[in-house]
């Protein structure tokens, strides 16, 4: 069914074809491509897509292509993780048969057991993203990181209020929403406050960056991981034409790796890469994502499972008379918190520090209020 589908849905990608030169060298992502890109056997399933109309244009820019022209030229240094790339998803003759396309194939590789980062298409794609996990009947965590909330339904182009339907859809299976660095001048101030009645988080890119490792724990705990390119400056990614400020690409790099750390994750997707594109600079940014999210696989391999307590360190502390459990990997240094139900959260050395101060850390306080 899955390879009958993708023979269907998806345009097969050829490694020789993209590449510039003469070829690939070892170790380089595209050498391995063409020596074996088995999608049965594969950690990692890449897929391109060029669809734009939910931003409005009706014409492709062909950007996966150019992605793929630097991510094949990248030397992995993650021998234990097997890569395979589907090609590029077909867009439909309408843009919801797009939509159907991309939620047929997303399901069946989550049904095969698969994980797997999109690249290209604009934010809305993430809609049929959330609507593979749907049809399973999958109660999922997401995280967004973008410069705006799609979230205005006076905006023309889905692409901009898409997640109207997401959070709203009846029956609905968003068990968790963060949006992480958005824009403060871009955003409506009444939009954050129907976010927060939802008990749903948002992070401004200021406070982010003040201390990006304080959002590792929501993309943790998350299934469901896009990020549009809006979101970065646009000295980083030049195609961004939306605004001068946002996130670095060391930034964005370490978010796409906190995505691929997450034992939770199955689907992530890089969104906004279309236009004009000054000497490939955005093309390899993508590219770079791409190779820290594997990284982050990588790392996530050598994480211990919550119920081996030998692979941890365990802090007993007594705040607000609440007795919590924290858990700090030996491997990883990751942290993990325990609710009065006995389950564990993802959280930081911030919040143990906070309790072990007789006071309940903010994330605490919210999984219980959601709960």
């Amino acid at each position: 069914m899955l390879f009958q589908l993708l023979q269907e849905l998806v345009d097969p990608v050829n490694p020789f074809e993209v590449s510039e030169d003469e070829g690939y060298r070892p170790g380089q992502i595209g050498y391995q491509l063409t020596e074996e890109n088995d999608l049965d056997g594969a950690d990692l399933i890449l897929l391109g897509c060029d669809e734009w109309r939910g931003m409005g244009q009706r014409q492709s820019a062909g950007n996966t292509a150019a992605v793929r022209r630097q991510l094949y030229t990248l030397f992995l240094w993650h021998g234990a993780i097997r890569i395979a790339d589907a090609g590029t998803l077909r867009s439909g003759s309408q843009l919801t048969d797009t939509y159907a396309a991309a939620r047929m194939v997303i399901r069946e590789l989550l049904r095969a057991g698969k994980r797997v980062l999109l690249f290209g298409g604009s934010h809305d794609i993430s809609l049929a993203l959330y609507q593979a996990f749907a049809e399973e009947r999958q109660l999922i965590e997401c995280t967004a990181v973008d410069a705006l909330i799609d979230l205005d339904r006076e905006q023309p182009f889905p692409a901009h209020k898409f997640l109207l339907d997401m959070l709203t859809s009846e029956p609905n299976y968003v068990k968790q929403f963060n949006l992480v660095g958005f824009q403060s001048y871009f955003v409506n101030p009444q939009l954050l406050e129907t976010i927060d009645k939802l008990r749903f988080d948002c992070f401004r890119v200021g406070k982010v960056q003040e201390k990006l490792e304080e959002v590792e724990p929501s993309i943790r705990s998350s299934h469901l991981f896009s990020f549009d390119l809006n979101a970065l400056a646009h000295a980083y990614a030049p195609v961004n034409s939306l605004s001068p400020n946002g996130f670095t690409g060391q930034e964005a790099c370490k978010l796409m790796q906190y995505a691929g750390m997450s034992g939770t994750n199955r689907v992530s997707a890089i969104h906004g890469f279309w236009g004009k594109d000054p000497h490939g600079l955005t093309a390899m940014q993508v590219a770079h994502m791409i190779w820290y999210f594997i990284d982050g696989i990588q790392k996530q391999l050598h994480e211990t499972p919550l119920e081996e307590r030998q692979g941890y360190n365990e802090y007993h502390t007594l705040c607000a008379e609440v007795d919590t459990l924290f858990l700090q990997s030996r491997n990883t240094g990751r942290w993990w918190m325990q609710l009065p139900d006995q389950s564990f959260i993802p959280c930081t050395y911030t919040d143990y520090l906070v309790a072990s101060h007789n006071d309940l850390p903010e994330r605490w306080l919210r999984a219980q209020e959601r709960m």
